[in-house]
């Protein structure tokens, strides 16, 4: 039996005692408030209590030791006393009503934080296994010195405390006086009972039962022995007794992952952990239902998926961040990151959950949120998550409920979180009270994944709603999604959402503590799922003849990186590979589809498949990709439908509810009904290309993929096309709709298109198949093609080039801020018709290294030929390291024998701004002064912003040593920068070096005062092109002033002078005016 007691009142004075003898102890009075007592050197022991003997006097002590007499009860005797109030129904029932009592005077307490969580959360089954108790130190050794402030755990009110020896508590003496057995928790894990005994000076003692250790463990009592603090068993070298185990912190889960690397599955069961301290201790247990509830949700989750859906690679996650839109609304969108810019979760799935752990507050829930493209595998990453915990991966949480979000607007209209819970497929596992309140009392151990997050568009709102606290009482589901939220329901969970980076819920997620985006395959990730494909067919013998075809069509490699058209090209290979004839695919998304649906639609049931592309249709209008039973026309189009692959049963859902196998399969189908359907107006067809902006009543394009598969189902030939879906029968209402789309097509001037619409329109021309609608949109292309801030995908570069070269003529592109891959970037900048071309710098270095490293010497000095930085403004550090990056290229290809010249980038810039803004700009500027020097060219230095760069005197002084490498600099705006009369006075001095070639001076906004006015003054007749100086809103007075206008005098090629300040009388002003009107007022 172990006891775990209080310390007495009186002073720590460790006694000698024999080996069969328990330490008497004393303590010292405790002064001080309570958080000065957290931060002294006191031992923690004596904190473990301390808010029991508040009331105590500093005289009363109470003495431990094995000395039998009337006042000593042992652990014989207390098991029997157990034993019989155990059986007495009455006494339980007395104990309940203290122990709801006890509950209720921990939520008004000030100690709330110390006293409810030693005894309630950190009481548990990590707790009781991890912590190791030491051997006692020698005897006379001084208490532990208290820990350095790193060593603290951030949040002190959930410090971990250490059991002590057995051999030091392996008895209790108490004064006379009836002893109490109060249970005050309600579930208190197996061999733990608090105690409290009337006149015995302590409120309550915790008693511990378990099997003694070994004799060989007890350590030699051959002198006085003093109880040693218990190093933390996850932090090296800590030796406070409050460092909590890494794997206990919600926001630290990665030592749970290392530190179990090498167990087996069963040993990361969170039932089954290893003793600590090697001691043989009975642990407690889960109680029967959540045990049962857990081994039934890790079964559900280790099935895993069958068929090509399984074959994915591994998917790669990219961080991402939200910016303001460039429109004018204030909603955020995707930023899109320079190639350069990206950064992989290296770490996985590890590094995912720990994302976002040093913003986390204490006990605070995290929002993760992973974005992606429809069909780029986001619900197979999160299915992904749950299998890893159900094979023992994720031992920081005991549970993992990945939720598909579709399943919760079919519940009903009111929820509880049980309803959240249970909704996890066709058989939903029921959340019973007792698993609920587990779950309710350590939500840290929760991850909850909500899969497909944009299904909830109808309750977007759940960030501005009413969402309590509470989880039992009914609520709507906005009111549920916005407990979860905004961190008021299952607060300290994990909460993992994943949905399309567009829509109105993505644009919520700008309060989510780390995002990320499913970047979709590379090309080698491409191949590498074309191989795994056909082994898992069986047909490992075509995967080269697979990949053969694959790469003839360049077009469709580019696709290739949505696992969903990867997966369609494999299926429609395996087909062709299968007949046997000559195989070949098709060159464009609409052939693939047509090559997939058109055999099995000839052959099925009739008007199977025009009912089924008008529910797609209807569906996607509704942004609904699920249908439920009775939609089909029969049943047996469903069963056909089912059979060929086309739907199945949806994820998480009874088998009588489906969906479409993928969102671009629907999307192809709703574009066939389109084709087909009379009902459509031949005049409304336009608007479904969504090519113009409409300001009343814009098109909904939900269906994304609808525009291209529209023209290219009317466009493309009958019998390849339409006919192979539909048969003769449409041929008439497709030839009225091609006309009428011919003729808005041709209306389209691209040169006024933006960009992203003129991507789509290149897009639909390449799926057209048709060459003089080819032919129109090439001519109007312009000469300058600016994509900036548009993404760029591997189809989109593919199609953009096949475009340049076909359009005969000469392009300038402009490349920055559209993410292109390093691939794409070379294709595009490598042809002939392209002059000159803009890029984020970082990507350009990357491509430059990348063919020097490839030998492509001649590429390589056209890349660098066509590069332009003109005209180039710093807006952030990282503009100006990456420019600095540029020139140490040129200065290393100067100083190489083999490669002489300057870069055409660097040698041609004329034009530099800095606009950093008054924090980072006096940080930075020192760095861009540094390269300064190497624009030889640079005609306009604008160092204004509109938030004050403030560079100062010191940046000026800098600036200045500059002037006589700056040969031909015309523009010099030193504006808002807190320029005073030390830096005018510098300025002045090194102006003559410009004297050649600066036309125009801007001091507006500085702090000048009459001395650096004087200065300016003096130089001023030196400066012999001088045209335009601008002094306005400086702090001289009518001294300055009237220097300035006798050193205009002196000068008669100045234009202008802007002299106005309100430091100045307005009449001495007027005055200068009439005998100068070159001086300029306001």
């Amino acid at each position: 039996m172990r006891c775990l007691a209080p310390r007495p009142a009186g002073s720590y004075l460790p006694e000698p005692q024999g080996s069969g003898q328990c330490p008497t102890m004393e303590l010292g009075p405790l002064e001080g408030s309570y958080l000065e007592l957290l931060n002294s050197s006191a031992d923690p022991l004596q904190l473990y209590h301390l808010y029991d003997r508040m009331d105590l006097t500093a005289e009363e002590e109470i003495d431990l030791c094995s000395e039998p007499d009337t006042d000593t009860i042992n652990c014989e005797q207390f098991s029997r006393l157990l034993c019989d109030m155990e059986g007495d129904e009455e006494t339980r029932e007395a104990y309940a009503n203290i122990a709801e009592l006890d509950q209720y005077v921990f939520q008004d307490t000030q100690l709330e934080g110390l006293s409810k969580d030693i005894f309630i959360e950190h009481i548990g089954l990590e707790e009781m296994t991890s912590e190791s108790v030491e051997v006692l130190e020698e005897a006379g050794q001084k208490t532990q010195k208290r820990p350095f402030p790193e060593e603290l755990p951030v949040d002190l009110k959930h410090r971990k405390l250490a059991p002590p020896s057995s051999s030091l508590l392996s008895c209790l003496s108490l004064p006379s006086g009836p002893i109490q057995i109060i249970p005050t928790l309600s579930t208190l894990p197996q061999g733990l009972w608090p105690i409290s005994g009337t006149g015995t000076g302590v409120s309550s003692i915790l008693i511990y039962q378990s099997e003694m250790p070994p004799a060989s463990q007890t350590p030699p009592a051959s002198g006085p022995a003093v109880q040693s603090l218990p190093k933390s068993p996850d932090r090296p070298g800590s030796t406070s007794p409050f460092a909590p185990s890494a794997a206990d912190l919600p926001s630290m889960p990665e030592p749970a992952l290392t530190s179990r690397a090498n167990l087996t599955e069963d040993e990361m069961s969170p039932t089954k952990c290893p003793a600590a301290g090697g001691a043989s201790s009975k642990l407690p247990k889960w109680p029967e239902s959540v045990e049962r509830f857990y081994q039934l949700l890790r079964d559900k989750y280790q099935a895993q998926p069958a068929g090509p859906e399984g074959t994915l690679v591994e998917m790669d996650l990219v961080r991402v961040r939200l910016e303001k839109s460039s429109g004018k609304s204030q909603e955020r969108e995707l930023a899109t990151l320079d190639w350069a810019e990206r950064q992989p979760a290296r770490g996985g799935l590890a590094e995912v959950l720990l994302a976002a752990s040093d913003r986390q507050q204490p006990r605070e829930t995290r929002v993760i949120a992973v974005l992606g493209k429809a069909g780029h595998g986001k619900s197979h990453w999160a299915r992904a998550v749950s299998r890893a915990w159900a094979h023992g991966q994720l031992p920081q949480y005991d549970f993992v409920f990945w939720v598909p979000c579709h399943r919760l607007d079919r519940l009903g209209t009111s929820y509880r979180l049980q309803d959240l819970l249970s909704s996890l497929g066709p058989q939903p596992l029921p959340v019973n009270d007792e698993v609920l309140s587990y779950i309710a009392r350590r939500p840290n151990r929760i991850l909850l994944v909500l899969d497909g997050f944009e299904e909830l568009e109808a309750h977007d709102g759940s960030l501005h709603s009413t969402g309590g606290p509470g989880s039992a009482e009914p609520r709507s589901l906005r009111g549920l999604l916005a407990g979860l939220l905004q961190r008021k329901l299952l607060r300290g969970c994990t909460l993992l959402l994943t949905a399309w980076p567009r829509g109105r819920l993505a644009q919520s997620l700008s309060k989510a503590d780390a995002l990320f985006e499913v970047a979709g395959f590379s090309a080698q990730q491409a191949e590498t799922y074309v191989k795994h494909y056909f082994e898992s067919e069986g047909t490992a013998e075509h995967q080269e003849r697979a990949l053969a075809l694959l790469r003839a069509q360049p077009f469709l490699l580019s696709h290739s990186h949505s696992p969903t058209v990867c997966r369609a090209v494999c299926q429609l290979t395996e087909a062709l590979l299968q007949r046997g004839d000559e195989a070949q695919l098709p060159s464009t998304l609409t052939g693939l589809f047509v090559g997939l649906l058109g055999p099995a639609a000839r052959d099925g049931p009739p008007e199977a498949l025009a009912g089924l592309a008008r529910l797609a249709w209807e569906l996607g209008r509704a942004h609904q990709r699920g249908l439920k039973a009775g939609c089909l026309p029969s049943a047996e189009a469903r069963a056909w439908a089912v059979a060929q692959g086309w739907l199945r049963p949806t994820t998480g859902a009874p088998e009588t509810e489906l969906a479409f196998s993928s969102f671009l399969l629907q999307c192809f189908l709703g574009a066939v009904w389109l084709a087909l359907s009379g009902e459509i107006k031949d005049k409304e067809l336009p608007q479904y290309l969504a090519l113009t902006p409409r300001k009343k009543r814009p098109y909904d394009n939900w269906l994304e993929g609808v525009p291209r598969f529209l023209v290219g189902l009317v466009f493309q030939p009958r019998a390849s096309c339409l006919g192979a879906l539909a048969g003769p029968a449409a041929s008439t209402s497709v030839d009225r709709k091609q006309k009428v789309l011919t003729r808005y097509l041709k209306r389209l001037q691209p040169g006024t298109l933006q960009a992203g619409r003129l991507l789509e329109l290149l897009h639909c021309a390449h799926e057209a198949l048709d060459p003089g609608l080819w032919q129109h949109v090439l001519q109007g292309l312009p000469a300058r093609l600016s994509f900036l801030g548009t993404r760029l995908t591997p189809p989109d570069t593919h199609v953009l080039g096949s475009a340049l070269k076909a359009a005969g003529q000469d392009f300038s592109l402009d490349l920055r801020g559209t993410g292109v891959d390093p691939s794409g970037l070379g294709s595009l900048v490598g042809l002939s018709c392209v002059t000159h071309f803009r890029a984020a710098l970082s990507d350009t270095v990357e491509l430059w290294e990348s063919l020097q490293q490839r030998g492509e010497a001649k590429l390589l000095r056209a890349v660098e030929e066509k590069f332009t930085i003109e005209p180039f403004k710093a807006k952030s550090m990282k503009d100006v390291e990456d420019l600095g990056n540029l020139v140490q290229i040129q200065r290393t290809r100067s100083s190489s024998e083999a490669a002489a010249g300057e870069l055409p980038a660097v040698r041609d810039l004329k034009k530099l701004e800095f606009a950093l803004g008054p924090v980072l700009g006096p940080q930075v500027f020192p760095k861009l002064v540094k390269i300064l020097e190497a624009f030889t060219s640079l005609q306009h230095l604008d160092l204004d912003s509109l938030s004050e760069n403030k560079i100062g005197d010191e940046g000026v002084a800098q600036l200045s040593a500059t002037f006589p490498q700056l040969k031909a600099l015309e523009t010099l705006n030193l504006s808002q920068n807190n320029i005073t009369d030390v830096g005018a006075c510098k300025l002045a001095e090194a102006l003559p070096a410009l004297a050649a070639s600066l036309l125009r001076l801007s001091l507006y906004n500085n702090c000048i005062c009459d001395t650096g006015a004087e200065s300016l003054a003096h130089v001023l007749p030196d400066m012999v092109s001088l045209r335009v100086l601008d002094v306005q809103y400086n702090k001289f007075t009518a001294a300055g002033a009237q220097q300035l206008a006798a050193g205009l005098r002196k000068c008669p090629q100045v234009k202008t002078l802007a002299m106005w300040t309100p430091t100045i009388p307005f009449g001495v002003q007027e005055h200068l005016q009439q005998l100068d009107p070159r001086i300029i007022l306001r």
